[in-house]
């Protein structure tokens, strides 16, 4: 056998951003060894781009705000498919991870009496969302990295994982790469976090940056742990749309929480139009009130942007189909109305959301204080990932954790805004602490040198058919672009079976396609080959999505059904979970959500 660099550690991370981090400095705490492996640059996570704000019930802002409000708004916001521990569990522990951010040095905008500035976020009763202007994760990654290169945490940068180790059911290591130079990395570990963030790439239109290929999910799936609820994908109703260069990139649910709104191609906000009956109580039926909402008007209602962003990439799209979009395909965010209303106006925007001014400034050359944006859905986030236990983060697979975005169970059908960044934070340091436990009470697992070289071999096949230029392979990148074609046309903000069903016949003349992808060149900087080996991952995923999309007859939060339109009560309140059968097959499992205890159900109702 090839001698690979091999590293030992107790806990390997695999994912550096904020959930990743917050992992490693836990499990560090604990006085463990701990490796951190990130695909791209220290720094580079996407947890970057999250820009509204942290979710936590710290009542700053609004005095009666607290954790079971915080949790009701959870549930009701994940259509109640939700991990209901997870829930409560995330809602009680926020404020203590946000003031404990706080101490580390992050540097969170300020109320006039020194307290923390939170603001309005869609689909949270009072606001709760502590934030940095709109540069809110890019201070999460700065305090968390700045506080654990202190903690003895080897770093392992532009490093790619491609597939998890086992000995017998447990893990015992990790396989992956350097993308410079493409060499063979070997990783032992007692256990291992998953932090890879989302799928975001295995669709056309997306704010997730290229990372983003579905890892964590695949690698949990092929080591035999279960997947759940992947058939909700949040599609975030406000991206850049053009020029075509940025499509898809995010403008932040911030612009509306300080009074931005949406209109059609007539001028008309066309929210107003659509309320579900849940919402109703809480939603302002005039522009008046909305705008005093988004002022901090406690007694006023919020504006109908500030909905769930499933219902508000709907209406878009429904103004997009009647005619009523923008000359590109969207509608128009119009935060400079706000001129009206207050005579700096141009000043408070630029302070407020300095990263959207200069994003459309430089981008789209459009001054956002005297121009409405042009924006429309983009593939923002999935819900659904590796099925974890609610206290301690660990799979269906012993000694494999998973934390943040490929992780499932808090959001249910639907994520608020904001609770993203508290759910890397509280759910992060709880995987980490876990980890390290799993890690003292067990010995480190034998590698299999036969699985070892399997994956070897497998990794470098396209080097072979491009050096022999078999004639019937083709690069990687088409392949990429036409599954992203596809999921976007077949599986994306509305769905039918019939589209899916062929989703399901393209993804697996896809699969078969890309068994045979060939690259050409060495393994030096070679992005064709990392986007050989992506496109396993990208297809694993986008199976896992589009089957369980299949099976939930029904609509909620994020799975949109035009022929079940409707939510089916008892019926639908379950978890689709996806298992790899013996035979290699995805099978499909319905489980029955466990009942909620007493207590929580009465905060529910307490709060509707």
């Amino acid at each position: 056998m090839p001698e690979y660099p091999t590293f030992e550690y107790d806990v390997l991370v695999i994912g550096a951003g904020g959930a990743g981090l917050r992992a490693a400095i836990e499990a560090s705490a604990a006085g463990v060894r701990v490796g951190l492996i990130c695909k791209s640059l220290l720094g580079k996570a996407h947890t970057v781009m999250a820009e509204g704000g942290i979710a936590a019930a710290l009542s700053t802002t609004d005095s009666r705000d607290n954790w079971k409000v915080h949790f009701a708004d959870t549930m009701r916001g994940g259509q109640y498919i939700n991990n209901w521990r997870m829930a409560e569990l995330h809602a009680k522990e926020a404020p203590a991870c946000v003031r404990e951010l706080e101490a580390w040095g992050a540097v969170f905008d300020r109320t006039t009496d020194g307290k923390i500035l939170q603001r309005n976020f869609g689909g949270h009763k009072f606001p709760r969302l502590a934030h940095v202007g709109d540069r809110t994760g890019l201070e999460m990654i700065r305090t968390l990295q700045d506080h654990g290169i202190h903690q003895g945490i080897e770093v392992h940068m532009e490093c790619t994982v491609v597939s998890l180790l086992k000995d017998g059911e447990r893990v015992a290591g990790a396989f992956g790469y350097e993308r410079e130079r493409g060499h063979f990395l070997l990783f032992k570990a007692k256990a291992i976090v998953l932090a890879t963030g989302g799928v975001g790439r295995a669709y056309k239109i997306t704010s997730n940056s290229w990372e983003y290929t579905g890892d964590g999910q695949a690698l949990a799936y092929n080591a035999g742990a279960d997947l759940q609820d992947m058939e909700f994908v949040q599609f975030h109703p406000t991206g850049m749309i053009w020029p075509p260069s940025v499509a898809g990139i995010l403008v932040t649910e911030g612009v509306r929480g300080e009074g931005g709104v949406l209109r059609n191609s007539v001028g008309k906000r066309f929210m107003f139009d659509d309320i579900p009956d849940a919402y109703k109580a809480q939603t302002a039926d005039n522009e008046l009130e909305g705008w005093e909402y988004c002022q901090g008007n406690k007694t006023a209602r919020r504006p109908p942007e500030l909905l769930t962003r499933d219902h508000v990439a709907r209406c878009i799209m429904r103004e997009v189909k009647a005619g009523r979009g923008s000359p590109h395909g969207g509608v128009y965010l119009d935060i400079a109305w706000i001129k009206e209303k207050l005579p700096n106006a141009a000043e408070h925007i630029k302070r407020k959301l300095p990263s959207m001014y200069h994003q459309f400034k430089q981008l789209a050359d459009i001054d956002i204080t005297t121009t409405p944006m042009e924006v429309g859905p983009t593939t923002h986030y999935i819900m659904g990932g590796v099925r974890v236990h609610a206290e301690t983060q660990m799979s269906t697979v012993p000694g494999l954790f998973a934390a943040g975005e490929c992780g499932a169970g808090l959001h249910g059908a639907n994520r608020l805004g904001g609770n993203s960044l508290s759910d890397l934070l509280v759910f992060g340091k709880r995987a980490g602490r876990y980890a390290a436990e799993f890690a003292k009470q067990h010995p480190p697992g034998r590698i299999n040198e036969d699985q070892l070289q399997s994956v070897a071999r497998w990794a470098l096949q396209p080097f072979e058919r491009g050096a022999l230029r078999e004639s019937n392979a083709e690069g990687p990148y088409r392949i990429q672009h036409e599954l992203q074609d596809k999921m976007q046309d077949l599986v994306g903000i509305v769905r039918t079976e019939a589209e899916m069903m062929r989703a399901l016949d393209e993804i697996t003349s896809l699969r078969e396609r890309a068994s045979r992808v060939g690259v050409e060149g060495n393994r030096e900087y070679n992005t064709g080959w990392h986007t050989a080996l992506d496109l396993a991952n990208l297809l694993t995923v986008s199976e896992a999505i589009t089957r369980a999309a299949i099976e939930r007859k029904e609509s909620r939060g994020g799975h949109f059904r035009e022929d079940y339109p409707d939510k089916v009560k008892n019926v639908g309140e379950l978890n689709i979970v996806i298992r790899r059968g013996r035979d290699g097959e995805m099978q499909i499992v319905r489980e029955k959500i466990p009942e909620m205890p007493g207590e929580l159900k009465q905060v529910i109702e307490e709060q509707r």
